[in-house]
């Protein structure tokens, strides 16, 4: 056990057939980045406090940020030593400790964060802020780090213009990363890097499995916020804009897994390959895993956007990544997320693939939960 790792009661859950304790507590071990700490804090959440979720019921009572005692969220005592970690370059990977920030109540950081954000980080020529700190780079990861957070320090501060701001950022992003064209190849999924001014070793237009994962769970908090918080709850036009692009990227990502003369992925064959595009690229079980977790959000977030083929795939992705959890907790093969670049497999873990394992896990059980009340009229 880690020296990270957290105790808590076990509750009724779905067995996902692993231990995913062990998944949790291998992740903390192995993280060791801003984005990493983030990331496993918000799967601790998902995972142990659903009720504190911007995916729960209501995720901001009174239109407010919940009241939480810190010693009884295992998430909030493991985010708490790592808020003021600095970014590596990176202004957005930070903020992917914001919501935790804002629930344990570290207000001034935030501000702080938010003013680095919004006026401290270049921007491209269309006012998509950039993902690195002194060039104009867009990254698709930037979509899970900064853009949840703004929305949710908009709930903390009742500012909507900073919501807006937060759905203004993924519609950027979006419409220069994603392939929206309806006769593009790959429609819906998105490149990873657009870096203009960046030479072209460190350039990624390709299909990146995580980035899209990143996209698509990222914008499906953002949205969670935007339906869940009484003065943006009527904003249908936002909330149509978001829904349809993380349905693009989810369809797109099924489309691609089957594309007519691809081989199956290797080595395991049910998960989605490193590199979308590329038919030769080998299988991912931490991006499939977090896909996996958008689709089952999806479904409880947008009722009747998921149709039972989408679900269907999402249940296969599942049972992929069961496959590819080993005894201690280690989920491999995953992305080499320092060099992203590499289509080979790679066996030594990642924190961010543990932590989406979670969050599929957390994402499945309330799926099950929800559909269960659905069928008993609840």
């Amino acid at each position: 056990m880690s020296s990270h790792s957290v105790t808590i009661p076990s509750t009724s859950n779905p067995d996902p057939g692993f231990d995913i304790h062990k998944v949790l507590d291998k992740g903390l071990e192995l993280a060791a980045h801003s984005w990493e700490w983030g990331t496993a804090a918000e799967a601790l959440l998902d995972y142990h406090n659903p009720e504190l979720s911007v995916f729960s019921k209501d995720p901001f009572p009174g239109d407010e940020l919940p009241q939480v005692d810190v010693n009884q969220v295992p998430s909030l005592v493991y985010a708490k030593e790592f808020i003021s970690a600095e970014g590596e370059g990176s202004t957005s990977d930070p903020s992917s400790l914001g919501p935790s920030a804002l629930l344990l109540s570290y207000l001034p950081a935030c501000a702080r964060q938010v003013r680095a954000l919004l006026h401290h980080t270049p921007r491209l020529s269309s006012g998509a802020i950039s993902h690195r700190a002194t060039t104009p780079e867009l990254w698709s990861d930037f979509i899970y780090m900064a853009p949840p957070f703004l929305a949710h320090h908009a709930v903390a501060s009742g500012d909507p213009s900073l919501l807006h701001g937060a759905i203004q950022q993924c519609l950027l992003y979006g419409a220069a990363l994603q392939r929206n064209a309806p006769d593009t190849p790959f429609h819906g999924l998105w490149a990873h890097i657009l870096a203009p001014e960046a030479e072209p070793a460190d350039q990624d237009p390709a299909l990146w499995l995580t980035g899209n994962a990143w996209a698509a769970m990222g914008m499906a908090r953002v949205l969670a916020v935007v339906r869940k918080w009484g003065p943006s709850s009527a904003w249908m036009t936002w909330q149509a804009a978001l829904e349809d692009s993380v349905m693009a990227t989810l369809c797109g990502a099924a489309a691609a897994q089957t594309k007519a003369g691809f081989p199956p992925a290797k080595p395991h064959a049910g998960l989605l390959r490193n590199y979308l595009d590329e038919e030769n690229a080998s299988g991912d079980a931490a991006g499939t895993a977090l896909l996996a977790a958008a689709v089952y959000r999806m479904a409880v977030l947008v009722p009747g956007r998921v149709d039972e083929g989408l679900l269907e795939r999402a249940d296969a992705w599942r049972e992929a990544v069961r496959g590819c959890v080993k005894e201690d907790g280690l989920v491999v093969p995953v992305a080499n997320i320092v060099v992203w670049q590499e289509r080979d497999v790679f066996w030594r873990g990642s924190s961010e693939g543990q932590s989406f394992v979670a969050m599929m896990v957390a994402a499945w059980r309330d799926y099950l939960k929800w559909k269960e009340g659905v069928g008993a009229g609840r």
